[in-house]
């Protein structure tokens, strides 16, 4: 599957990629295989509030790098029901105009309200596609919250998009959102209102503390369906990539997202494992009745469980040690 992989196949991309979507324990030996083949694309993160028009911009995208013979895949993320884990997974109905071309990929991941297992499956993800040649891979998330930082962390470049129209555009790019981007992208730009949308940004980011040595995001006027302003943004994408290297932010960047990847990874399994222990464990504690009756409180419950997770863990090193291997 690995050298199926590296050849480009489509099929075992998709595999793997459901493989690392599903947490399966197959994924991570995939992924050891994998690790050293990636590291030679480039990730772009396409981001902003429903109804920009970013999936137009997207597809736009692709057919700008297909011209200039560069593979592309698109992860597109997608909000999903945490009871159900259904998504709407639009993505690949707007951008079917590429479904027969092997020089790109599209696929739709649901975020299964798990942000943990998102990140993961991303992360991993952008590995697959990396290893198997692609030279840009972009993500693209449906809005602006949390799950939109975090997938933001782990681009190389990142673009807010918005439009005009959205109501308060201070309230659309509120504080903690701004600051990911590299790149303002203002869509639909034939509509009213488009200068009043740049006028907002641009006071927002003089507001920020920047050097001289810093890039200064640059705000474009784009209007994706009519493929206006979208050589604008692969140039403005090409110029932040030339400054990250000319800076030597580029590997600092890699490292600080090697780092991230680490401690989710982590985080991820201690989830998984507070999950288990506690979903199937806790209710049958005697100890609940007296969190319920008030008789102790839960932070001492769940110190107790904490407990049990060093004992584990120190359990685990010992039978290391005793098979020779610690």
């Amino acid at each position: 599957m690995v050298q199926k992989i590296l050849a480009g196949d489509i099929r075992s991309i998709a595999r793997a990629i459901t493989l690392a979507e599903n947490e399966d324990y197959q994924a991570v030996e995939l992924m050891r295989s994998l690790y050293s083949h990636t590291g030679k694309a480039y990730l772009v993160g396409i981001t902003g509030p429903p109804g920009g028009g970013k999936s137009t911009l997207v597809d736009r995208m692709i057919a700008y790098y297909r011209k200039l013979d560069l593979k592309v895949a698109v992860i597109g993320i997608d909000p999903s029901s945490t009871f159900t884990g259904g998504a709407l997974l639009g993505d690949r109905v707007r951008m079917q105009a590429h479904a027969t071309d092997s020089g790109v990929f599209i696929r739709s991941m649901g975020s299964r309200g798990h942000l943990g297992g998102l990140a993961v499956a991303t992360a991993d993800s952008a590995k697959i596609l990396d290893a198997a040649g692609y030279d840009i891979i972009i993500f693209e998330t449906v809005g602006i919250g949390q799950s939109e930082i975090e997938v933001a962390s782990q681009v190389d470049t990142t673009v807010l998009v918005t439009v005009p129209g959205l109501g308060d555009d201070i309230q659309v790019l509120k504080a903690g959102t701004m600051e990911i981007a590299d790149i303002f992208v203002v869509n639909k730009a034939d509509r009213d209102g488009v200068e009043k949308s740049v006028m907002a940004i641009e006071q927002l980011l003089s507001t920020w503390d920047m050097t001289e040595d810093d890039f200064v995001p640059p705000i474009l006027k784009v209007t994706a369906k009519d493929n206006i302003g979208i050589g604008e943004l692969a140039q403005a994408i090409e110029q932040h990539k030339k400054y990250l290297h000319d800076s030597g932010k580029f590997e600092v960047r890699r490292r600080n997202r090697a780092v991230t990847e680490v401690h989710t990874l982590i985080l991820n399994q201690l989830d998984k494992w507070a999950h288990d222990k506690m979903t199937k464990d806790i209710t049958t504690r005697d100890n609940i009745e007296e969190v319920y009756l008030k008789f102790i409180d839960p932070h001492t419950v769940a110190r107790e469980a904490l407990r049990e997770l060093e004992l584990e863990t120190m359990w685990d090193k010992w039978g290391q040690g005793a098979d020779g291997g610690g």
